[in-house]
């Protein structure tokens, strides 16, 4: 990657690139937007492709916001289809080590922005962002062997490309509702967030799957197994402390540890006492109601006031950042199916 145009390194992650900054917004609130993984056999993907399916990066007015898809085939002995959510939730990390370039959320809520510096530098195409980026994957995830990616840009081939990644998300959900924690002897960790909320710690089990609805258990243990550094880790049940509110010793353990001793406690199954982290890329919020001892939820995609009189960005800048807040939690949509949604 010498001779290209990009800054790219882990200093870079967490940028943001605010309005002024502004080249080109990709999906986000005002457009339509998603991220896809597909695992491949190895002669389905041609290793390095990039392919732009409509307009070219020079060819967008700046300061525009546009539909925008991301597809990654990818091939490796080692790949399997429960690795497909994990290479998918990594690009929040790895797009956001190129500088000029912001990464939040995940599949049908991503949302990008590139800034103006990667215009100075002569950026002029999709091909040369991504490009370094199949390298960089390949480098950080050496489980990849192959990897090509197609960029799409048409408004209209991004609602059908979207319509189809809607499906394989809901395949990959179903598949997860039948587990539960029971049915385990280990949960899994993930703090891939860390670098725009330091002190989140996320805890994935079979009844609780990620706050961003991109990692269900058997995504977290397919990660764990095929990168044993990464930010996906194996965490031992043990015995619950208390099975109501989903407390285990060893999540208070690992809380601890990976938030850097700023909570001691952390519950699995409510909005109370020590609720879970929340980072920012949660699919919805839950508010407590005091006042009618009720539950409010809303998802990102709601612009009005909630119940309580706050919008759902206002909510989500007090709860995210990896912050424990009682009678606040953000949440992904797959965990509303679980029987244990918040039981205490």
């Amino acid at each position: 990657m010498a001779d290209i145009k990009l800054d790219i390194s882990p200093m870079y992650e967490g940028e943001r690139i605010r309005k002024d900054d502004l080249w080109v917004e990709l999906g986000g609130p005002k457009a339509d937007g998603f991220e896809l993984s597909l695992a491949s056999s190895m002669d389905e993907v041609q290793d390095g492709k990039v392919t732009v399916i409509g307009p070219d990066l020079k060819d967008i007015a700046e300061g525009s916001t546009i539909p925008f898809g991301m597809i990654f085939k990818v091939a490796g002995e080692k790949i399997e289809k429960d690795l497909e959510s994990i290479i998918e939730r990594r690009n929040h990390a790895l797009l956001s080590y190129i500088s000029g370039l912001m990464h939040l959320n995940q599949r049908y809520d991503i949302w990008m922005r590139i800034g103006k510096g990667l215009k100075k530098k002569g950026v002029t195409s999709w091909v040369e962002i991504f490009t370094p980026v199949i390298e960089l994957y390949k480098a950080e995830m050496p489980f990849i062997e192959k990897l090509e990616i197609t960029i799409v840009t048409d408004p209209a081939q991004v609602k059908a490309e979207l319509a189809k990644a809607m499906d394989v998300y809901k395949a990959r959900d179903e598949r997860a509702k039948g587990l539960h924690d029971e049915d385990v002897d280990v949960f899994y960790g993930c703090t891939l967030c860390q670098a725009f909320a330091p002190t989140s710690a996320c805890v994935v089990t079979p009844d609780r799957p990620s706050l961003c609805g991109a990692i269900t258990w058997f995504d977290g243990r397919a990660a764990a197994k095929v990168d044993p550094e990464g930010p996906q880790f194996p965490i031992e049940k043990g015995t619950a402390v208390d099975q109501v509110s989903g407390e285990y010793a060893a999540i208070n353990e690992m809380a601890e540890k990976r938030s850097g001793g700023e909570y001691s406690r952390m519950l699995l199954y409510t909005f109370f006492d020590a609720p879970h982290t929340s980072c920012g890329c949660f699919e919805t919020i839950g508010f407590y109601m005091p006042e009618v001892d009720g539950i409010g939820l809303a998802d990102r995609d709601f612009k009005g006031a909630t119940p309580n009189g706050l919008p759902f960005s206002t909510m989500a800048g007090q709860t995210g950042g990896g912050k424990q807040v009682v009678g606040f939690l953000g949440m992904g949509i797959l965990y509303y199916f679980s029987p244990k949604f918040l039981q205490a």
